[in-house]
């Protein structure tokens, strides 16, 4: 029997991969235009790095991590998000002042799965490090509703709060622990034993969701700076015209945001879990994992799940051309083409068996190519027969001017 792919894992494979290839050129272009350069991080960690940066009483931490004792008897654990390291690794680096980082890779978490949610999941995102100003939030937010934007996903909206600072927190957090002490017995066991350590951990909980309806909201309890931080954050957005709406118990999973946070949602995307990537403001977090107090925001779009929300289209091609050989004594002359076009920057291929031409054409198809160039008698004119695979027309083309014809097409 030959051994399948773990269980919340996937092989995403031609053709559904040039979705996947169409939104991370997208990112790609994205992040580099407002830029963020690339981060490349490890895709395990020291298991300290979690619990310090993401919480300990956190469902992702407690329940969800991937955590191993490696050769050298060292507790590690596959990422199970990157903003904790991108953090790590611009405090490791020395790196002081701005800096704008964007990254792309498998996340791991160890979850029940659907659609949507993987047991190896990737996202891409970027991180606005060392920078307070509320102007920040919304360069981080726009790059992500760009993103959706471009990918066709033109009903998606911003769901946003605000946390408020560590001040505000300890407030609130007594507030919502005194509401929920009142209906204990109503709540669920995960919820109870959450409620001393973390109770805004509570608000996330999709079973008790009746039971915190009337709960206090993080945002009846912002100090003035808070609140004038998220006045600036919807004033920015209105003015670049990104489509928002309140969210008051919107809290995210993560112990170290704070001020505001946010999600994308879309009716394009239909599953349990909506959210199509989020984030937030997370100044403490440099300091929860020793280093000094450095002001950051960022975000995490799913890929999987926005290549579930793309909209549906006619399946483009894979190769500009496939070259075919009429004559197989012919065979190093197309060799030699399809490099010179490769070299042009036409994606370009052929078979390297020796198949029949209709094969080569079968073949052509196959690999879903938007044209064909057979390499014939005409060659010794210096020409080439170029038939377009769509629309089934014929042309005879110069030799020296095949790309310029398939970049004309």
């Amino acid at each position: 029997m030959i051994p399948r792919a773990p269980k919340g894992t996937d092989d995403i494979l031609p053709p559904e991969s040039e979705r996947w290839r169409r939104l991370l050129r997208e990112f790609d272009d994205i992040a580099e235009r407002f830029g963020y350069g690339l981060v490349i991080t490890p895709v395990f960690e020291a298991t300290e790095l979690f619990g310090r940066g993401v919480g300990e009483e956190t469902e992702v931490v407690e329940k969800q991590m991937y955590t191993f004792e490696d050769r050298g008897g060292r507790s590690v654990t596959l990422r199970p998000e990157a903003t904790a390291s991108v953090i790590r690794a611009y405090l490791q680096s020395g790196t002081r002042g701005v800096f704008k980082g964007a990254y792309a890779g498998p996340m791991f978490r160890y979850e029940q799965p659907q659609a949507g949610r993987r047991r190896q999941f990737h996202q891409v995102g970027v991180e606005y490090i060392g920078e307070a100003s509320p102007d920040a939030d919304v360069e981080v937010i726009e790059v992500g509703y760009r993103l959706l934007e471009v990918l066709g996903i033109g009903d998606a909206e911003v769901l946003l709060n605000s946390l408020g600072d560590p001040e505000d927190r300890v407030e609130y957090r007594r507030l919502l622990a005194a509401y929920l002490d009142e209906r204990s017995g109503d709540l669920s066991p995960d919820a109870r034993r959450r409620m001393a350590g973390n109770p805004l951990r509570v608000l996330d909980s999709k079973v008790d969701s009746a039971v915190v309806a009337d709960a206090p909201v993080p945002g009846e309890h912002l100090s003035p700076a808070a609140q004038e931080h998220i006045s600036a954050v919807r004033s920015g957005l209105d003015a670049i015209g990104i489509p928002h709406r309140e969210a008051p118990r919107l809290v995210r999973g993560l112990d170290y945001y704070n001020r505001t946070v946010f999600e994308y949602e879309s009716a394009s995307y239909g599953a349990a879990q909506s959210a199509l990537g989020g984030g937030g403001r997370y100044d403490p977090l440099a300091a929860m994992l020793g280093g000094p107090e450095v002001p950051a925001v960022g975000l995490a779009m799913g890929v999987d799940r926005i290549v579930l929300a793309m909209p549906v289209s006619e399946v483009s091609a894979v190769l500009d051309v496939f070259v075919v050989t009429a004559d197989p004594a012919r065979r190093a002359t197309a060799l030699a083409l399809v490099r010179r076009l490769r070299g042009d920057g036409v994606s370009a291929d052929l078979d390297l068996g020796h198949k029949s031409l209709k094969s080569q054409f079968r073949t052509a198809d196959r690999r879903r190519a938007a044209a064909v160039v057979v390499v014939g008698e005409e060659w010794d004119a210096g020409r080439v027969t170029v038939k377009d695979l769509k629309s089934g027309a014929e042309s005879s083309v110069a030799a020296q001017e095949v790309a310029s014809w398939i970049r004309g097409h």
